[in-house]
């Protein structure tokens, strides 16, 4: 017990700069959150693009910050704080309920409609951080990952009819419980040589509809081969995620995990 003792205090110490980094990247994750309430006034100000800019910068730091914890050992580093806990948290805020005071706030859906939609929105989202098995091992999402941020980004880009919206906000309330898979850009192995471009394709014509002035009624019509492209990439991350849902379960390795 002596010689555990003792390699405890020393695994427990770690060079300054390291906790530094540590910390450093729990506060990069954290800067989400304040993305996201910068995000809900700007929802107030009735400022769509602001709105979805603040998302999109949300949605980068979920998306590296990762990536940068896995790097710098966060879990064993700074043990006393879960990231993950953090993650979660500041995710259903930026993902779920900023997405869902939009739905509220712009009338995104049929009159009458817009409390009981926005409240399914959070409740069903609560499964969805609640469930163990939301993340495949292959790093698949299994049923809708909740992407309401997304789901409300289409509706702005394609211009959608309020009933259109509902919708398809219903169904993918009921595929949040069945446990078809969606791709993960930056962690899912398979095709990532094709999937990382097509992820910066997409992000980067995002952006330019985005940008698009509000008086223009169609984003097709404005920048039509911006807009194509984007339709490109959002078809690839359909097709990959389909052709993971009906590819057999990978085994896993029986040896392995004995050992």
């Amino acid at each position: 017990m002596g010689d555990g003792g003792m390699d405890d205090q020393k695994g427990d110490k770690h060079e300054p700069q390291q906790v530094a980094m540590a910390w450093a990247v729990h506060a990069f994750t954290a800067s989400g959150i304040v993305l996201g309430f910068l995000a809900l006034v700007a929802i107030l100000d009735n400022d769509k693009t602001a709105v979805f800019m603040w998302l999109g910068l949300a949605l980068f730091v979920d998306g590296i910050d990762g990536t940068l914890a896995r790097k710098v050992r966060v879990r064993e580093v700074t043990p006393q704080l879960d990231g993950t806990t953090l993650d979660n948290v500041i995710d259903y805020f930026t993902y779920v309920a900023v997405p869902a005071m939009m739905v509220y706030w712009f009338g995104l859906v049929p009159p009458g409609w817009e409390t009981v939609t926005a409240a399914t929105i959070m409740a069903v989202s609560c499964y969805t951080f609640a469930n163990t098995g939301m993340k495949t091992s292959d790093y698949y999402f299994s049923g809708f990952p909740a992407l309401w941020n997304v789901v409300v980004l289409y509706f702005h880009i394609l211009q959608t009819s309020p009933w259109t919206n509902l919708i398809v906000i219903a169904v993918c309330a009921v595929l949040t419980f069945i446990p078809l898979k969606y791709v993960h850009p930056f962690r899912v192995a398979d095709w990532r040589n094709v999937t990382i471009p097509m992820t910066v394709l997409w992000a980067a014509t995002t952006l330019r509809l985005v940008l698009i002035p509000s008086d223009v009624t169609t984003e097709q019509k404005a920048s039509s081969i911006f807009f194509w492209l984007w339709v490109l990439s959002s078809l690839y991350f359909i097709g990959l995620s389909l052709w993971r849902s009906f590819k057999p379960e990978p085994k896993d390795d029986e040896d392995g995990q004995a050992a």
